[in-house]
């Protein structure tokens, strides 16, 4: 057999570390306003600032080794249409209790409409296993669920939300 020429810098698959499902202070590193099919919306992208795992999605993306990494640290927040639908209600209040644990944990902070004011700011995130699936298979993920105030993750008092398992038509492909 013919040794390949960068055998001993070639980078290997590492088994990607799971952040365990809980309560966690983020930072956020980056604020984008997208616009999907869903409508208009805030894309926060952040990293877990303190703790036993301080700065895990820097270390994921470092060790992505795919061309196309990817930064999975993020949290889609949905902006209000205005359009007066129930919806719509749900998603204000949702937006609005966002807005209000950033200035919970940020003392001196006050929300003036320019996102790009968050960057730098820290969060508390409620974190849950979701399951997943595609064509090449099927597992789970812990993503960000809800932020919320850091005081109510420093003290421990907040509900976690429940894992979201795939409903049962997705389960039965599998």
């Amino acid at each position: 057999m013919k040794r390949f020429s960068d055998y001993n810098e070639t980078k290997t698959y590492k088994e990607k570390e799971r952040l365990p499902r809980g309560g966690y202070i983020v930072k956020i590193l980056n604020v984008e306003e997208i616009t999907n099919s869903y409508g208009e919306a805030l894309v926060f992208s952040f990293d877990i600032a303190e703790g036993e795992y301080k700065d895990f999605y820097r270390q994921d993306y470092e060790n992505q080794i795919q061309e196309s990494r990817k930064w999975r640290g993020t949290y889609y927040l949905f902006e209000p249409r205005d359009d007066g639908s129930e919806q719509d209600a749900w998603t204000k209040r949702k937006f609005k209790a966002v807005m209000e644990a950033f200035e919970a944990s940020n003392p001196g902070y006050h929300f003036d409409w320019d996102e790009k004011k968050l960057v730098g700011k820290f969060i508390g995130g409620l974190f849950i296993n979701k399951e997943w699936a595609n064509d090449n298979g099927k597992g789970w993920i812990t993503s960000c669920h809800r932020l919320i105030d850091v005081m109510s993750i420093r003290d421990k008092k907040y509900t976690m939300p429940a894992d979201k398992p795939l409903g049962r038509e997705a389960n039965a492909k599998w």
